[in-house]
């Protein structure tokens, strides 16, 4: 019996060990770019949603681009996107155990580039941080399936009275392009556009398609 459970369970390995692979972090330090894996859905579409429709807030819809190292739009990649609520607050999920995970509270979502790497976002317009000089922004990470993972420079914007020349300066990377932006509202809904460019400025990348 020990010998046919030893047999099973080896031919079991291969695609357990598949489905806990991951790709490696680079553009460290990264706070908390593990929980890019965290909740990551089997299926991903190129169009989704970080707050729920019964979020309170003003919508806000994110879209973009994005660029491989070629210049050229890259289809299949995932762009993980977090943020705090319209107070500013990540507001908690009682079904997340790991503690970074945590700590983005539960407005996050992944979205998965289509053809022509096209990726957009629903959600709201976040708050900036309670008591706190820091510009609102959506936290963005970048997945690329079988090659690595990373996080971009925040969506900030220009209309932001704490988004000051010196603010940018201290916190703008161009980690993946710019990335503030100038919100149009339309219909009553914040347009915000953030391109990305896969690898620019982030230490250690690699392109595995080169």
């Amino acid at each position: 019996m020990r010998r046919l459970l030893t047999v099973l369970l080896l031919l079991a390995s291969p695609p357990a060990l598949a489905q806990i692979q991951r790709e490696p972090v680079v553009g460290l330090p990264c706070e908390g770019c593990e929980a890019v894996f965290d909740g990551m859905p089997g299926k991903i579409d190129s169009h989704a949603r970080i707050a729920p429709t019964t979020e309170p807030g003003v919508p806000m819809k994110v879209s973009g681009t994005v660029f491989g190292t070629d210049g050229r739009p890259r289809a299949g990649i995932v762009i993980y996107a977090y943020q705090t609520n319209r107070d500013g607050i990540y507001p908690q999920s009682a079904v997340v155990r790991d503690p970074e995970t945590r700590r983005q509270g539960s407005l996050r979502s992944w979205a998965r580039t289509d053809a022509g790497g096209r990726y957009a976002f629903d959600t709201i317009r976040p708050g900036s941080y309670p008591a706190q000089d820091v510009p609102e922004h959506i936290h963005m990470h970048v997945l690329e399936p079988g090659c690595a993972t990373y996080y971009v420079d925040d969506i900030m914007f220009t209309d932001d009275p704490k988004l000051t020349p010196v603010q940018i300066r201290r916190i703008a990377r161009n980690r993946g392009g710019n990335g503030i932006s100038t919100p149009v509202l339309r219909a009553g809904t914040w347009q915000v556009q953030r391109d990305i460019h896969l690898g620019e400025n982030i230490p250690g990348y690699r392109d595995c398609r080169s």
